[in-house]
């Protein structure tokens, strides 16, 4: 089989009407019935560039429970376009062993700087006021292990940010967007706000595994993010006085637990509880627009954009209940 990055074209730089052979990361493999009741695949394809989705109109049982739901395939194919997407059509799939570096090429990642972005977080926790919220971000920027995966952890394993450096990238543009937000609501408390948007997905390092295809962890399944964050942050506030000697009020942390376990902001969404503060309630918010927007811009305009593949609107994201216009309508 061919190398991953010597002749396999990666997925932006992919066009209709293409044949196509090489290894890619596949996710959500399903196995569908036709209208004739014919076993079909269903699946997203993916490289470090994006994914697309992908269908074996013809597949036997015993090969589809031989290739992984997520994880490495080797695919042969050819690339069409259907109702305004690309797709891949497979002919051969097969499971597929990458190295380490063959990885890289096939996952997802940020198109931008880990370090500068890194940087920028502690940047903006440098401008806490409070004493025990600066001793608070400063032991958990002090975890280095912690510090490593939150750097590396994609936000999820298949909605927004779902690429490596996504976690990263997701928390600092809700500190970007809190930085410019809070200064126009002057009661809020930027400091519980700053702070809960940088805790409110820490949970997420290790309900996530992320060396190989995205998948959860046995704790992502067993107890997930949401309260994870919350048995997080409840360990280091016990670090902050055992170490610094700094007490945090009670009011801070029982605040700060609220908006990791509120900040999905409703039940059905995986909240804990619903948003019950003000700082609470703006966090849940700036959340949810970030992740609605990016997703939104990933369908309606991928990094292929320019590509004339018909029709208007994407197909139906489920995540956002409805399909997506995509001209832009000052063109």
């Amino acid at each position: 089989m061919s190398q991953v990055g010597i002749d396999r074209v990666q997925i932006a730089s992919m066009e209709p009407s293409s044949r196509i052979k090489g290894a890619f990361s596949i996710a959500n493999a399903q196995l569908g019935r036709t209208r004739t009741d014919k076993p079909y695949l269903r699946c997203l394809l993916g490289d470090k560039t994006g994914q697309v989705p992908g269908r074996m109109w013809t597949i036997e049982e015993s090969t589809f429970k031989r290739i992984p739901t997520d994880g490495f395939v080797w695919v042969e194919g050819e690339t069409q376009k259907y109702d305004g997407e690309l797709q891949i059509i497979i002919h051969v799939i097969d499971t597929y062993d990458p190295t380490r570096e063959e990885m890289r090429e096939l996952l997802p990642a940020t198109k931008n700087d880990v370090d500068a972005m890194f940087a920028e977080v502690i940047t903006l926790l440098e401008t806490l006021q409070h004493p025990a919220m600066k001793a608070l971000a400063r032991v958990y920027l002090d975890d280095a292990e912690l510090m490593d995966q939150f750097r590396a952890a994609p936000a999820a394993k298949s909605m927004h940010h779902a690429f490596l450096g996504g976690l990263l990238e997701h928390t600092l543009m809700l500190m970007r967007l809190a930085d410019r937000v809070c200064p126009l609501y002057p009661k809020i408390s930027r400091d519980i706000v700053l702070m809960g948007l940088f805790l409110h997905d820490l949970g997420k390092t290790r309900e996530l595994v992320y060396d190989r295809a995205f998948s959860y962890s046995d704790r992502g399944e067993l107890i997930g993010h949401i309260v994870e964050g919350a048995i997080m942050l409840h360990d280091k506030v016990h670090q902050v006085m055992r170490e610094h000697g700094i007490r945090l009020p009670a009011d801070a942390a029982l605040v700060l637990q609220h908006i990791i376990l509120s900040h999905h902001g409703v039940p059905e969404f995986g909240a804990a509880k619903i948003p019950a503060t003000p700082e609470a309630i703006l966090v849940s918010i700036l959340d949810n627009l970030d992740a609605k927007t990016t997703m939104a811009l990933a369908a309606a305009r991928p990094d292929r954009a320019d590509q004339d593949l018909g029709g208007n609107f994407t197909e139906r994201q489920w995540a956002l209940d409805t399909k997506l216009f995509r001209p832009d309508p000052l063109a």
